[in-house]
């Protein structure tokens, strides 16, 4: 029996509104061609004055600055504290995030700025950060209350979906450096699912010079395609490959730039296989169903900081090319997300 494709991503919802912050990185490239952004042009940037572009520019913060820092993070399983840092080197950054405290959990993630725009022959976008303007389509950002953070004067901004697909989000941002130092991600009724803050920020450092973005790639072709997804999360390109895994695994990334959604379809009969229905991780659920696609019984698992009702309609609705699209699970997905 193979081990599962689905485990690292199980780490990553297992660990939480840490990686929030680091969403927007991506898996390094070999080649050095493709676009930059030059981290010095945010010290001549104007004080931002509404909620996106104190939001577009804890965006650049994020990628641009070097720091080290403690952080806790408070979620339905307890309080946990951690360290990480952000370094930058010729133009690759790498994000080191260690767990203080239980069980030890430590990650590494090196790359490039990850695009929005950059999968399956949608626009590449020719900055990272016209995720802002995608956003406005479906979120409102306001500008909240003033906070003391970590030592240091933050302005929160609220971002509220404009449907019922979708979860809030309060960030508070850095006056200083812009730096994002805390998190909350809220559920359908406006209760705090997770919270993310820093609790010391050690000497932030806007990086002298380019970073590199993600070269744009197309991903490779599926047998099944998702028959429903919510309105604005675009495919993500995502590497897969592994030679522990054959063709059979798939996993495909979408995104609305702010949430993210990982489906994984793989053969029942050989994968180590979770029980159907729903499944916390961390901030995440995890949304399991066994289907008999494409003539093989297999096992489909959406996983997102999204309502698990739209999860579950995102497995129920996954169509095998060929296959016939009368489904009786597709019809009862659609009553449960229209119910709500």
């Amino acid at each position: 029996m193979r081990q599962s494709h689905l485990f690292p991503v199980i780490l990553t919802g297992l660990i939480g509104a840490a990686g929030l912050f680091v969403a927007i990185h991506a898996s390094a490239q070999d080649s050095p061609d493709g676009d930059r952004v030059d981290c010095r042009d945010l010290e001549a940037m104007p004080t931002p004055s509404s909620a996106l572009e104190w939001f577009e520019r804890s965006l650049w913060a994020n990628n641009c600055y070097v720091f080290e820092a403690r952080a806790v993070r408070i979620g339905f399983d307890g309080v946990r504290t951690l360290s990480l840092s952000h370094v930058v080197q010729d133009g690759i950054q790498r994000e080191e995030i260690t767990f203080l405290d239980g069980p030890p959990v430590a990650v590494e993630r090196t790359g490039r700025i990850g695009r929005l725009k950059g999968a399956d022959g949608t626009d590449a976008s020719a900055s990272p950060f016209d995720i802002v303007d995608h956003l406005d389509e479906f979120y409102r950002l306001q500008l909240g209350g003033q906070e003391r953070i970590a030592n240091r004067r933050t302005l929160r901004i609220d971002i509220d979906p404009l449907d019922g697909l979708r979860l809030g989000h309060r960030l508070w941002v850095d006056t200083d450096t812009g730096l994002p130092l805390k998190q909350v991600l809220e559920d359908e009724t406006g209760r705090a699912i997770e919270t993310f803050q820093f609790t010391d920020l050690v000497n932030p450092r806007l990086y002298q010079g380019e970073l590199l973005m993600e070269i744009p790639r197309v991903s490779p072709e599926a047998a099944w395609r998702t028959g429903w997804l919510p309105e604005g999360f675009l495919p993500q390109a995502v590497e897969t490959n592994s030679s522990r895994h054959d063709e059979d695994v798939v996993h495909r990334l979408f995104s609305d730039g702010l949430s993210t959604l990982s489906l994984f379809v793989e053969p029942l009969d050989d994968a180590i296989f979770l029980s159907p229905g729903m499944h916390r991780l961390g901030i995440s659920y995890a949304a399991v169903r066994h289907r008999d696609l494409g003539g093989q019984r297999r096992q489909v698992v959406v996983m997102g900081e999204l309502p698990p009702r739209v999860l579950l309609r995102v497995a129920d609705t996954l169509q095998w090319n060929g296959d016939n699209q009368t489904n009786d699970d597709i019809r009862a997905s659609e009553k449960v997300v229209q119910s709500d």
